[in-house]
């Protein structure tokens, strides 16, 4: 039976923001998983075109209850621009999936990369001292180039039909 957490005046916010929600999957992902541990948190799909972006983020860190974001297409590139620090992983990546405000700062992270490791590790796969090619030098594909190399990939080969975008990762 799935379980949902029951929304009060102590419930922590995040914030699942993208355009468009249609295909948001981390509501029903974490919402019953936090129901189920009696987390009081939840996660709310928040719509946002591009062009409101830049003023929407800082906005939603202003309630008190917010306790981060998770931050999806068309986003994950333009919002690293508008945090305070970034993990070296974003850095790289140049893309970010995920902010918490952090002593007044907003803080961002990228987790893409790191699940799909996590992946390879658990169908046997060991990244250290591979050779492997990715396609696609956008959002998700940084993070997982970024997070191959953070774990010892050999060689790694990057291609993108906006030539000057694989360029600029395989610089960062």
């Amino acid at each position: 039976m799935m379980h949902y957490p029951v929304m009060n005046g102590h419930t922590e916010l995040i914030a699942h923001i993208g355009d468009p929600t249609h295909s948001f999957k981390a509501p029903l992902i974490y919402n019953p998983h936090f129901g189920a541990q009696n987390i009081n948190a939840m996660v709310v799909t928040m719509g946002c075109a591009a062009e409101d972006f830049a003023a929407f983020l800082p906005t939603i860190f202003k309630l008190k209850n917010m306790r981060g974001a998770l931050i999806t297409m068309p986003h994950k590139i333009s919002v690293v621009n508008l945090l305070d620090e970034v993990s070296t992983t974003v850095k790289v990546a140049g893309a970010c999936n995920a902010v918490k405000k952090v002593g007044g700062k907003l803080h961002g992270d990228m987790f893409d990369g790191e699940g799909f490791v996590r992946g390879l590790a658990r169908k046997g796969f060991v990244v250290r001292g591979a050779a492997a090619l990715v396609v696609g030098s956008g959002g998700v594909g940084s993070a997982i180039a970024a997070s191959l190399a953070k774990h010892g990939i050999a060689a790694l080969t990057l291609y993108d039909v906006n030539q000057a975008s694989s360029e600029a990762l395989a610089q960062r």
